[in-house]
């Protein structure tokens, strides 16, 4: 049966907060925030390819050298412009620094790099090249404290070894929405970093009237450096003057944080033009002599550690179904199976519903599609680093197999993840049928790209409908026999 005719471009998002985009085959990247813990947040990522790219690409050779320290002996008050995700817009930021001769610290997302309104492995080196210090901000923009320890040591371990890989110092790191625990610092220090950013904890026309109004320049706790709310679009010049006329009346440490510097008018960006006036403001008390612009790495220091890598994740032995809670009977937060997200792209309204009893008398979820345009959605293991996305080998075939119950059509959706964290698109199985009753949709998917490191599947509705999962499953067949 002929595969369902993909359009040229399609658009995923998902309760979970995760922005997921793919293009034709040959130019297909994936990169996904594909962690339950995101579904706290209504954070959405439009993550579309720009190219295929990959971590070879960004930069064997030598580590970049930070830039000379600012020599401020006088200057009483630091400043930090800090900018968080790897957003693209931001590189109209950079240029405004670079035409100061100033600098900032770029907390990145490197399992996105390289998608739709992010930065690419090559922005960062001109960014690097250009004084600017790179840290790290977990592979996939991960709440460190809504997930499990393993998943999380691998999100800031993995994310830092890939900064490394491509050639930068990461010394400094900043917490996905601020969240954090001491577990969460001992393993920020653990996998290498020097200090590690919060945020919304200095004092704000916007956020905490009752808190200090900068950090000390050498801070109680490095691991939970103190910053102002995230700089959005409610931010007006004369805030942003006030949060730097406050510290000078102390002294201190300010780090300032921003997300998009665009003209989109959203609640998480200013408009280039007002960051250029605050920074043309800020020139001129700099020319003081009592108020420095540094990164993150010139107020804390400290040399460079090796990569640490995160706990593995191994594949399931053949025969072994690969797949956590594959029968959705554990609950999860947000109304979700443990270990499972719904995903949808295009012009469609979704929503998951959970049956009892399911096709043994347990739990069965159904998916119900409404309003469709375009596009599909689906319910399908979470796109995290190990987790509960199952691991594979290269080259070996997996068969999948789900029970279902569905008014329309369905097919197999399957998705890949490289070492980077980066998951991409990978291809379809034919159409099953509609069916009343239960039936199981069984498949085996193409052997897995020698690049891949885990996959995820689900049935989807590319229609209105309603469709009811149960009973999956995933078992590793092999290398196929050669011809």
């Amino acid at each position: 049966m002929r595969q369902r005719q993909e359009p040229p471009e399609e658009q995923h998002s998902d309760p979970l907060g995760s922005g997921l985009t793919r293009q034709r085959k040959r130019t297909r990247f994936w990169a996904v925030s594909g962690v339950a813990a995101l579904a706290l947040f209504t954070l959405s990522a439009a993550l579309a390819p720009k190219e295929s790219r990959g971590p070879a690409e960004g930069a064997p050779g030598p580590l970049k050298n930070f830039a000379a320290p600012v020599d401020a002996s006088l200057a009483l008050t630091t400043v930090t412009l800090t900018f968080d995700g790897g957003r693209a817009s931001q590189l109209a930021a950079a240029e405004v620094l670079r035409s100061r001769g100033l600098r900032g610290t770029f907390f990145v997302n490197s399992g996105f790099m390289g998608a739709k309104d992010y930065m690419t492995v090559e922005d960062l080196h001109a960014l690097a090249a250009d004084g600017n210090e790179i840290g790290g901000h977990t592979a996939t923009l991960a709440d460190l404290t809504a997930i499990e320890s393993d998943e999380a040591r691998r999100q800031v371990c993995t994310d830092r070894t890939n900064l490394t890989e491509w050639g930068f110092k990461a010394t400094s790191f900043a917490y996905p929405f601020a969240a954090k625990s001491p577990d969460a610092k001992a393993m920020v220090s653990e996998c290498g970093y020097n200090s590690a950013r919060s945020q919304g904890d200095l004092r704000s026309r916007l956020g905490c009237p009752d808190c200090a109004v900068s950090e000390t320049v050498r801070p109680a706790d490095a691991f939970s450096t103190r910053s102002t709310p995230e700089i959005g679009s409610a931010w007006t010049l004369s805030d942003l003057q006030q949060s730097v006329l406050e510290a000078e009346t102390t002294g201190g440490w300010l780090q300032l944080s921003f997300y998009d510097v665009d003209d989109s008018g959203s609640p998480r960006s200013i408009s280039p033009a007002l960051f250029s006036d605050f920074v043309s403001w800020l020139v001129t008390r700099t020319e003081e002599g009592t108020t420095a612009i540094r990164t993150v790495h010139d107020v804390v220091g400290g040399g460079a550690k090796p990569a640490v890598p995160g706990p593995a994740a191994p594949p399931a032995p053949p025969g072994v179904n690969a797949l956590r809670n594959p029968g959705l009977e554990t609950a999860g937060k947000y109304g979700l199976p443990e270990c499972w997200q719904v995903s949808s792209y295009g012009e469609n309204s979704h929503v998951l519903a959970t049956l009892t009893p399911g096709r043994n008398g347990d739990v069965a979820r159904r998916l119900d599609v409404t309003g469709y345009v375009s596009g599909d959605a689906k319910l399908l293991p979470v796109l995290d680093l190990g987790a509960c996305a199952p691991s594979v080998v290269p080259g070996h075939s997996y068969t999948l197999r789900a029970w279902y119950t569905s008014t329309a059509s369905t097919q197999f959706e399957l998705y890949y993840r490289n070492k980077v964290g980066t998951w991409t698109y990978w291809t379809a199985s034919p159409w099953f049928p509609a069916s009343t009753a239960y039936r199981q949709a069984e498949w085996t998917a193409p052997p897995v790209p020698a690049d891949a490191v885990a996959i995820s599947f689900g049935l989807n509705l590319f229609s209105d409908g309603e469709l009811t999962t149960d009973d999956y499953e995933m078992l590793d067949m092999g290398a196929p026999a050669a011809p």
